[in-house]
């Protein structure tokens, strides 16, 4: 126990029966006509902020105050380098809603996880299951936007320059400005909170919306892998968001030619797990929740890892998801403060699994 957390990792074994029989006795989670709630509150377009301003900001900086922005930010910077080929998630999209469930090729499945974006942030300052929930009430924005400048002009500087990219980047709602929202979860960051669940939920949020309203949802090219990677050993100071900023793109690929490539790739073209990034330990549940509870900074979404297990090159097999598509919902009214309550609860008592890999890939029960 650590700062009110219990983490406990239990044998893939155990966890599989538990799984496969939670299943049974429960069932599915989808009910027939379901639609989710947050499709009106999650914004997808395909136009970006204009960042240059930004990027000069932090060139005129010098070496003292960039060490103290990645000292307390990690690698968030590099996101303002990250290239987005607007063609190529027009094709996702196409291809998604032809003929495709939603993110597979195949029988690979293509969701990002939180290992992936905790590893790609890289921040020392957070700690992983301390997670941000909207408070009931709390400062208001004019007293919040005082904690966050009422420091030294180097805190200041690094403060705000970090709450721009949060929301411009992150969570961009409208063009050009920093949503309240997104205020209230960085004024809990020097706190400790990490904020890969809040960015994570709203990236469910925004590729649902997007295969929903055949859309584009705006994620960088390098997070589809065509070419196959080898795995390498990385060091602690290795920086995979910084690499993948810098990895030339190309950008003369025509829609058309992307879902041509997109309909001809097979199982073994396709690449979703990170080479960087091979934990032994999975996040899989939260309490007495079945799945992983997200909250984000305008509503909660579900997220079950054990459905993605060969991502993490671990053996597939049948998971729990009753009521899964019910655990979205939005921060209005009254009764979300109660659900919130119960999901922070929950997040208390981490549950993580022993990663186990073994051929065939997946088991008897899960291809049935």
């Amino acid at each position: 126990m650590e700062n009110g957390f219990f983490d406990k990792v239990e044998d893939n074994t155990a966890v599989r029966i538990w799984a496969e029989t939670t299943q049974q006795e429960k069932g599915d989670s989808l009910t027939e006509g379901y639609v989710s709630e947050l499709s009106n509150f999650t914004r997808v377009s395909v136009t970006q902020n204009n960042l240059q301003e930004m990027k000069e900001i932090w060139a005129q900086w010098d070496d003292e105050v960039k060490r103290l922005f990645h000292c307390h930010y990690g690698d968030l910077l590099y996101l303002l380098d990250v290239k987005i080929d607007e063609r190529l998630f027009r094709a996702l999209v196409q291809y998604w809603n032809s003929a495709y469930s939603c993110f597979t090729f195949g029988k690979v499945d293509l969701v990002p996880t939180i290992e992936e974006y905790t590893a790609l942030i890289r921040c020392p300052k957070i700690q992983v299951d301390r997670i941000y929930s909207k408070a009931a009430s709390g400062p208001a924005f004019s007293k919040k936007l005082m904690n966050i400048t009422g420091m030294s002009e180097q805190w200041k500087r690094v403060d705000v320059f970090a709450l721009s990219i949060y929301g411009l980047v992150i969570f961009p709602k409208t063009l050009g400005h920093v949503d309240e929202a997104v205020s209230n979860l960085f004024d809990r960051l020097s706190k400790g909170t990490t904020p890969i669940p809040a960015i994570f939920a709203e990236t469910f949020k925004s590729l649902n919306a997007c295969r929903r309203a055949a859309s584009t949802f705006v994620v960088p090219q390098s997070f589809l892998e065509v070419e196959k990677v080898s795995y390498r050993v990385f060091s602690e100071n290795y920086s995979p968001l910084k690499e993948l900023a810098a990895t030339p793109r190309r950008d003369d690929i025509t829609e058309e030619n992307w879902m041509a490539i997109l309909q001809n790739l097979q199982e073994e073209d396709v690449e979703w797990r990170a080479p960087w990034m091979v934990p032994d330990e999975i996040l899989y549940r939260c309490g007495d929740i079945d799945w992983v509870p997200l909250l984000g900074v305008w509503g909660a979404v579900g997220y079950a890892p054990l459905l993605v297990l060969r991502q993490y090159k671990s053996r597939q097999f049948t998971p729990p998801t009753y009521r899964l598509a019910q655990c979205e919902f939005v921060f209005t009214g009254n009764n979300y403060k109660r659900r919130v309550r119960e999901i922070s609860n929950a997040w208390n008592q981490t549950r993580r699994i022993k990663k186990f890999a073994a051929n065939p890939m997946a088991t008897p029960e899960y291809d049935q």
